[in-house]
């Protein structure tokens, strides 16, 4: 077995920023009341009006029955609802309504302060950087699949 310390391991580094991202936009959430998987399905629904609940799960990164748990608390308060689509009965729309889309709104205020605080830790060339890195970072974690 080949040893390799904690500190050298990239995931646990990428772990602790995806834990410090989050934690810090459930706290910039809190006005809106929503979570944060709450509001990524909000912020996508504002976006693509009428997605399946199927799609919306793969824009989110969730799978399909956590997402339908996330869109069965949207409509008990109101901030979606769930039409059959045209062509396929089997298929219901998802669309904000005016209550969800000022939560979205809300929401999104705080989650771009978060955004904006973290860009701004950066030059943008280191940004720029950052982003091309934790893309090469994804296509080695999902070549390994």
């Amino acid at each position: 077995m080949t040893s390799m310390a904690p500190g050298e391991r990239i995931g646990s580094h990428l772990k602790r920023a995806e834990q410090a991202l989050l934690a810090a936009k459930a706290v910039a959430l809190k006005p809106a009341a929503v979570t944060v998987p709450q509001y990524a399905a909000l912020l996508w629904l504002s976006e693509k009006p009428g997605i399946s609940a199927a799609a919306l799960a793969r824009l989110c990164g969730v799978t399909p029955p956590t997402m339908n748990t996330v869109l069965k608390n949207l409509q008990e308060r109101g901030f979606i609802e769930r039409t059959p689509h045209e062509w396929h009965r089997n298929v219901l729309e998802t669309r904000l309504t005016d209550e969800g889309r000022a939560a979205a709104e809300l929401a999104d205020a705080g989650a771009v302060r978060v955004e904006r605080a973290l860009a701004a830790a950066f030059s943008e060339e280191e940004r720029d950087l950052l982003i091309v890195l934790l893309g090469r970072c994804a296509e080695a974690l999902d070549a390994q699949r």
